[in-house]
């Protein structure tokens, strides 16, 4: 079987367009990149020691960041993103395939790119010792972690280092040496370390408001020569993706702010208040613990630190549970001054997506809402512009999902075929009209509870016995035991 063939066709399935057209290509061979960054009116960053941090093999960087401790104790913070923007213009033919798809589609064994590579590994891409234009998010983190915003504006960045999350959180969890990476480049390793403080301040923050720390598995393939699925590798959470997240969260958070502020109609990443909490409270007092019958935040953060102390080898389990019952998030239109529901899970009221333009559509929406609104005047998009986006968005999103997760399973279903009979610890992730499914523990491999899954909700930790696998259609069959 043919990993990256099946990939393309469940892309297909799912009504994605991975096929690049000829028209975009044909837009790809006007783009002239050093006259478009010569062109650039954004001021000229190149002289802060910007870096990035990202997967070891990631190519299309969407992020730089740089901190400079303030004379009153306060750490700004620049995050420099992608200027996407100023290379695909609104209704270009490269816009309508990147709004045909919406999001870059990661199976584990291909990427299918929202944007050609051309771009997003290249002219749009934040790559180690290139100049590259972006739009950049400034605040300031305060002692206790509150964030003042200083501005968003387009500028000329140069990324000194491209660090990978795997090297630089095993140096700052471990207290490794500093790693080449990092003392190759003069005063980084100082860099790195105001930038963790920095995180710290912001994590601890949104902490008190009630953010949730979740730590979900997540787990891709691993193929020999022969394409055969040998092993799957789980990705962990450390310093480094810490540093990351939360100045991400951040800087999504400033640039709402910042659009709220101008007046502008922009997109929102919202995460209602769940309408599965009782099953979350239910949890909870199978535990031994008591959640409030009333969605509430800040005991559900409460509840989960206390789990990961007493139970850290569980809290995955459970982090996925609770994961699996908030739903995911949805795209929304904004009018400032009207309400809305926030993101339940990051404790934050305002919040949109603008850090990841390469390979999320609504990112490269907001900047060309901020854009338009603060050069050209009046508005990118009417709202019906955007609700039509948010829509296709939403939906698109959801089959992105399906495809990874089919593609999980065949990559599982493979690595699983000689285990036939085996016993396992797992997890039940859903119930519902389609069936039970569980997760094994390890390895992470989902599948379907076929025998004796009456009874059983999410969330509750069962023992499960494989019975069949189909590789093909991605099919893992349990029963519990």
């Amino acid at each position: 079987m043919n990993l990256a063939d099946l990939a393309h066709d469940t892309m297909i399935e799912q009504g994605f367009k991975p096929e690049i057209p000829r028209s975009v290509k044909a837009e790809l061979e006007l783009i002239d990149q050093n006259k478009v960054i010569k062109s650039s009116p954004g001021r000229d960053l190149r002289e802060l020691l910007w870096s990035s941090i990202d997967n070891l093999t990631s190519r299309d960087l969407d992020q730089v960041e740089y901190a400079e401790r303030q004379n009153d104790g306060g750490i700004r913070v620049l995050i420099g993103i992608a200027d996407v923007d100023a290379f695909v213009k609104k209704d270009s033919a490269i816009d309508s395939y990147a709004r045909e798809n919406t999001t870059s589609v990661y199976t584990g064994v291909t990427t299918f790119p929202m944007l050609p590579e051309e771009l997003s590994t290249d002219a749009t891409s934040l790559l180690e010792g290139k100049d590259r234009l972006a739009i950049v998010i400034e605040f300031i983190v305060s002692a206790d972690g509150d964030t003042k915003s200083q501005g968003v504006y387009p500028a000329i960045v140069h990324n000194y280092s491209k660090m990978s999350y795997e090297v630089i959180g095993k140096w700052l969890d471990d207290h490794t040496a500093v790693p080449t990476e990092v003392s190759d480049v003069p005063k980084l390793e100082e860099q790195v370390r105001l930038q963790f403080e920095a995180a710290t301040r912001l994590r601890d923050a949104r902490k008190v408001h009630g953010a949730l720390h979740l730590e979900t598995i997540q787990a891709t393939p691993v193929m020999n020569e022969q394409g055969e699925v040998t092993d799957l590798s789980l990705v962990e959470q450390n310093s480094a993706r810490d540093i990351i997240e939360n100045f991400m969260i951040a800087a999504n958070a400033t640039m709402a702010e910042f659009l709220d502020t101008q007046g502008i109609v922009s997109l929102r990443r919202v995460v209602t208040t769940p309408s599965n909490w009782p099953r979350i409270v239910e949890i909870a007092e199978e535990l031994d613990e008591t959640l409030p019958q009333e969605p509430d935040v800040r005991a559900l953060s409460d509840f989960l630190e206390r789990r990961k102390k007493v139970d850290p080898d569980h809290f995955a389990d459970l982090s996925l549970s609770v994961v699996k019952l908030l739903g995911p998030g949805d795209y929304v239109v904004h009018v400032p001054g009207e309400d809305n529901d926030g993101h339940f899970g990051l404790a934050v009221h305002r919040y949109t997506h603008s850090t990841a333009p390469n390979r999320r559509y609504p990112d490269l929406v907001t900047q060309r809402l901020l854009k338009w609104s603060t050069s050209k005047g009046g508005a990118a998009y009417t709202k019906d512009e955007l609700e039509k986006i948010a829509e296709r968005c939403n939906d698109r999103e959801s089959a992105a999902r399906k495809v990874e997760r089919k593609m999980r399973k065949v990559a599982a279903a493979m690595m699983m075929k000689n285990r036939i009979g085996d016993q396992f610890d797992a997890i039940v992730t859903g119930v519902s009209q389609k069936g039970t499914f569980a997760r094994i523990v390890r390895p992470p491999v989902d599948g379907m509870v076929v025998k004796r899954e009456r009874g059983l909700k999410v969330g509750q930790h069962a023992r499960v016995k494989l019975l069949s696998v189909d590789p093909a259609r991605g099919f893992i069959d349990f029963a519990a035991t």
